[in-house]
């Protein structure tokens, strides 16, 4: 796409106007540039490849309207607030403390593609300006993230009788959590909620797995995970449970405290009329518009077949079925898979027959989260399927431990014309891929 010249209005065109003069988005690019390929020397011949083999099914399918993609904007309210704002959704208010849609906003499709919790600063803040999104009449999609499914983990399993095949998943993916649950007491908790609860010892006990859990884990686990996955999450515990003690600690809770927390979250999370059920109820897995899927983290054989069967329908509902109570043969099979791969060899696998099933049924590209990057987002070939990685570092806890400065700003946008541009405020311009153009 290098050779692409731009007419005078294209900016005009393709970004729509930012309505905040803010100081702290004076960063934010106005100028287009095609969207260069950076990930090596062979990464061209790759996408031109996955472009062609679009056309070879029937070419593109555009969105009936502007659609709006961001991802994991982990527990930073700013970050999320400033990326709808970067992509022309929303004007914010004076104050700060509120905002209406613009008339983009009206129009346009938003997909939040998972990963909503953890990192911070805050949880309930950031999920605080999703709900206000949600109740503004945005047509609005959350998808799941590995991170929101941790949450739903972590505090099922304190829920109904102990079992070994659930029983150290607190520990395991409760670490995470930690500041959401300190959150939650502060917010949530009151002494009435401490009275019933047992001992400081009690407490400490059912937040762990217990003395023999190891070795009951090993039994039960046969049937739903292979040997080598049993001995790693053995040998993982070990360490996490470590990290969990200390982590803990930080929190200033104690054992009693971070119980009454997490029967909070389950409380206000996943009890209808809990007052952020509704974060988990509106969640999909898995979104479609046009010749474009959108996921948090990627695909594998068996949900393309299932894509091609059922549709995504058939496979959100099927997610949402199985995530209910799930256990860890849930999280690492291919429903799962969808929030957490990362195409390791250890991964649920893609190859060229899910792929060539994606393509006969008009989809042609994979846009996602799950994979930050530090100069906007990236497009890539990926298992032989075109991948665009949409997660631009947008909390602050990930920008400061990654050496970036500030908060950050970005979208993914897609328009009925076939022009895909990604904005960030880590990278001068606006980056524009036109598929159809490309070859």
């Amino acid at each position: 796409m290098d050779h692409l010249s731009y007419s005078s209005d294209a900016a005009t065109r393709l970004l729509p106007p930012v309505f905040d003069t803010a100081a702290d988005l004076t960063d934010l690019p106005r100028q287009l540039e095609p969207w260069h390929v950076s990930a090596g020397s062979s990464a061209r011949p790759l996408i031109t490849a996955c472009l062609k083999k679009a056309r070879a099914h029937g070419g593109w399918e555009w969105p009936e309207k502007p659609l709006v993609f961001l991802s994991d904007p982990h527990a930073d309210a700013e970050g999320f607030l400033r990326s709808l704002v970067a992509s022309g959704v929303i004007q914010r208010n004076a104050d700060r403390n509120g905002f209406a849609l613009t008339p983009f906003g009206q129009q346009a499709k938003i997909i939040l593609g998972g990963d909503c919790l953890d990192k911070g600063p805050s949880n309930l803040a950031m999920l605080d300006a999703l709900g206000e999104l949600h109740r503004s009449g945005a047509d609005l999609h959350i998808l799941a993230g590995n991170h929101d499914l941790r949450m739903k983990l972590a505090i099922g399993a304190l829920r109904g009788p102990r079992s070994p095949l659930t029983d150290h998943l607190f520990v395991r993916m409760g670490r995470k959590i930690l500041p959401a649950l300190r959150e939650v007491y502060d917010r949530y908790v009151t002494p009435e909620d401490m009275i019933d609860l047992p001992s400081e010892d009690a407490c400490s006990a059912r937040l762990h797995p217990l003395p023999d859990w190891s070795e009951r884990f090993a039994i039960a686990a046969r049937d739903q995970l292979r040997p080598k996955v049993i001995t790693k999450e053995i040998r993982k515990l070990a360490e996490k449970r470590e990290q969990f003690d200390r982590e803990a600690a930080i929190t200033g809770l104690t054992n009693r405290q971070l119980m009454a927390a997490a029967l909070k979250c389950h409380d206000i999370f996943f009890t209808p009329n809990g007052p952020y059920a509704w974060f988990y109820e509106n969640m999909d897995v898995i979104a479609r518009s046009g010749s474009m899927l959108f996921v948090h983290a990627g695909l594998c054989d068996n949900m393309c077949k299932l894509l091609a069967k059922g549709g995504t329908q058939a496979l959100n509902e099927r997610y949402r079925n199985g995530a209910k109570n799930a256990s860890l043969g849930f999280y690492f099979g291919p429903l799962a898979n969808l929030v957490r791969t990362k195409y390791r060899p250890s991964d649920c696998k893609l190859t060229n027959r899910g792929v060539d099933r994606l393509h006969r049924i008009g989809i042609h590209m994979v846009v996602q989260g799950h994979v930050n990057n530090h100069s906007g987002q990236r497009l890539l070939a990926k298992r032989g399927l075109l991948h665009l990685e949409g997660d631009v570092t947008l909390d602050r806890t990930s920008r400061r431990l990654e050496g970036l400065d500030g908060i950050g700003a970005g979208a993914t946008l897609i328009f009925p014309s076939g022009d895909v541009i990604g904005l960030s405020r880590d990278y001068p311009r606006a980056k524009h891929f036109a598929p159809e153009r490309y070859i």
